[in-house]
């Protein structure tokens, strides 16, 4: 069984936009790159989207594949396959990790996010996302006060049993 990303850390990015991917991340992002053998470095794949996307989202090598295949089972021309493909095609970028165990973040990605001098990575099981620290915490207070709605003695993993959607 594949590694999943695990937790949350906040790194400090540098004038030039290298930014220190946490160490955690970085076995999964190997263990997810089929090209990947000790002594190399990682490649992953950012996807950046559009205006609405707050948030960078990382993938591994073997992860974007899968989604990749996924969108190239579609209906070749609707709408919803060129949605995504211009999501994860155009609005994406692949990197690499160097030696130090950081990856740059251009100019552009740092606008975008409106990321200055820190940067929040978040796992999210399959995928890792990067967020300017108090947008990241305002998204987090949303979740908190989603829960907090729920009763007292509301348990997340009932959530588990709910019916999900069919792939």
């Amino acid at each position: 069984m594949a590694r999943r990303f695990r937790g949350e850390s906040e790194n400090k990015v540098d004038a030039k936009g290298r930014v220190s991917v946490p160490a955690a991340f970085r076995r999964v992002l190997e263990e997810g790159d089929p090209d990947w053998t000790t002594g190399l470095n990682p490649n992953l794949v950012l996807v950046y989207g559009g205006k609405s996307r707050n948030f960078i989202e990382g993938y591994t090598m073997t992860e974007m594949e899968n989604v990749d295949d996924r969108i190239a089972g579609m209906k070749r021309g609707s709408r919803d396959r060129r949605l995504l493909e211009h999501m994860f095609s155009s609005q994406s970028v692949q990197v690499q990790v160097d030696e130090t165990g950081r990856l740059v973040l251009t100019q552009k990605l740092r606008d975008k996010l409106g990321i200055t001098k820190q940067a929040m990575f978040v796992a999210t099981v399959d995928t890792f996302q990067i967020w300017e620290p108090s947008a990241y915490e305002a998204h987090a207070e949303r979740f908190e006060s989603w829960v907090e709605d729920e009763d007292e003695d509301f348990d997340p993993l009932i959530l588990l049993d709910s019916p999900q959607p069919v792939e």
